[in-house]
């Protein structure tokens, strides 16, 4: 009887140990889930804000550059049967409908909407949640305009007089975000009926020799004469570029060398979204990206990465911001759903207009 209970007892230790063994072995060999975010290519965030987010939800974060804005989602609504993420960043209110209209992106009320202001949340149904924004506008040279006594544009009608004639550089709509949006500030402040149209608006801009190219970085790198050897003094840019300029000066500087004409209607609001994409199979921790997303740690990491400002009306903003922006009171808008019903034509017409 001994000998049998002796054995029963062996057999129970042994059992549990299996079982200690295995529980132990899939606890230490469970990895992460790989977790994908779709994004454009200027998509930026610091390493230890990604890898903090990694550690507390147990996943490998992969980043997925999928081109220019437009690009990037077109490519998301192609691959709408086989997604190629779990979420998508980098959707504009330029191509908001557009992507609502798709059908790629699934609800989420995210808690943190609470901290983020009502008139940046453009999706009631909160399929795209706001991330940032940033606001188009005109920068010029502040030493040409002194050299030359000349004062700087004071708004979008200053560009059509001859005193100007020569020395506005912007990006084509086609190509280019800052293009569109500052298309639509021109449409915004002129309209597309009526007597004077943002149309004949863009023939005088022709006719006083503005240079348009085809992104940014060719238009402020190349052209621009506060950041090459171009002749340009006046760019299609960003508010935020002048405090971009004494951030990353190289000897330091106190003041920027460019200004903003940030007269009302002049600049152009771009607000980017985030959205769980349709299909995903790991839908808690793609909420958890979202939420991480619109999240302060995030946020505040957002101006000196990508040099826009963040939707969390709670993230501080660095005191480089703070001191050199020149952020426009009140921006020019147009309707999401009407730039998506006309985008195309209208970049079709300011071609004829512009560059044949």
């Amino acid at each position: 009887m001994l000998k049998k209970l002796i054995t029963m007892l062996t057999l129970v230790l042994l059992l549990s140990a299996c079982q200690g063994s295995d529980g132990e072995q899939a606890t230490t060999t469970a990895g992460p889930i790989t977790l994908t975010l779709m994004t454009h290519d200027s998509f930026d965030a610091s390493e230890d804000i990604l890898a903090a987010f990694e550690e507390e939800h147990n996943v490998q974060l992969e980043l997925l550059p999928a081109g220019d804005a437009g690009t990037a989602l077109n490519q998301a609504i192609l691959a709408r049967e086989n997604p190629l993420a779990d979420v998508f960043f980098g959707v504009d209110n330029t191509f908001l409908s557009r992507a609502l209209d798709a059908g790629i992106f699934e609800e989420y009320a995210s808690p943190l909407l609470a901290e983020i202001p009502r008139d940046l949340q453009l999706d009631e149904s909160n399929r795209l949640l706001p991330v940032d924004y940033g606001d188009v506008c005109l920068n010029y040279d502040k030493a040409y305009f002194e050299q030359n006594t000349l004062a700087p544009p004071a708004d979008l009608d200053a560009l059509v007089e001859e005193a100007y004639a020569g020395l506005v550089v912007a990006e084509n709509p086609a190509t280019s975000s800052p293009g569109l949006a500052f298309l639509l500030a021109t449409i915004a402040r002129y309209g597309t009926e009526g007597s004077y149209t943002y149309l004949d608006y863009w023939a005088e801009l022709r006719q006083n020799d503005v240079l348009i190219t085809n992104d940014w970085n060719e238009a402020y790198y190349g052209n621009f004469s506060v950041a090459s050897d171009g002749n340009r003094p006046i760019v299609v840019s960003y508010a935020s570029s002048p405090p971009a300029e004494v951030i990353f000066a190289d000897p330091p500087l106190d003041e920027a060398p460019s200004g903003v004409v940030a007269a009302d209607g002049a600049c152009f609001r771009q607000v980017e979204f985030a959205g769980i994409l349709s299909g995903t199979e790991h839908r808690e921790q793609a909420e958890a990206l979202v939420d991480f997303l619109l999240s302060e740690p995030f946020q505040e990491d957002i101006p000196l990465r990508m040099f826009v400002f963040p939707a969390n009306e709670n993230a501080q903003l660095p005191a480089a911001f703070v001191e050199h922006i020149q952020a426009p009171d009140v921006t020019a808008t147009v309707d999401p759903q009407l730039i998506e019903e006309n985008r195309e034509a209208w970049i079709e017409a300011w071609t004829d207009v512009v560059l044949r």
